[in-house]
């Protein structure tokens, strides 16, 4: 099984004074290569807000791209090896809805 992690910005708080974007609003989606009986890919999420260091230099909040502010946030979480651990627990998510270690509900003679 291979997953696929997608990280995106879904918004960013900026200072209106000089337009520093100090907060970062994200998402990080693991993608399955498993599809589930409905052909739909097996998925887990996780959304997460993260201040953001002011640099010693602003650029444009214009010319900020997504790739940028996803680098800036993976960093301040803690670089690589937080960056791994997130995606590790997004994989073990798709691991147990791929092949359920527990389940709920009542028996069937219940009414």
């Amino acid at each position: 099984m291979a997953n696929t992690y997608v990280w995106k910005i879904v918004d960013l708080n900026r200072d209106l004074s000089d337009d520093f974007a100090n907060t970062a609003h994200y998402t990080v989606t693991a993608i399955s290569d498993q599809k589930d009986s409905d052909g739909n890919a097996y998925n887990s999420g996780a959304y997460g807000s993260i201040g953001l260091d002011r640099p010693d230099s602003l650029a444009a909040f214009e010319d900020l791209t997504e790739a940028d502010i996803v680098a800036s946030v993976k960093a301040k979480l803690g670089g690589a090896e937080k960056v791994t651990e997130i995606e590790t627990q997004l994989a073990a998510r798709i691991t147990e809805q791929v092949t359920p270690t527990s389940a709920s509900g009542k028996p069937s003679g219940w009414a």
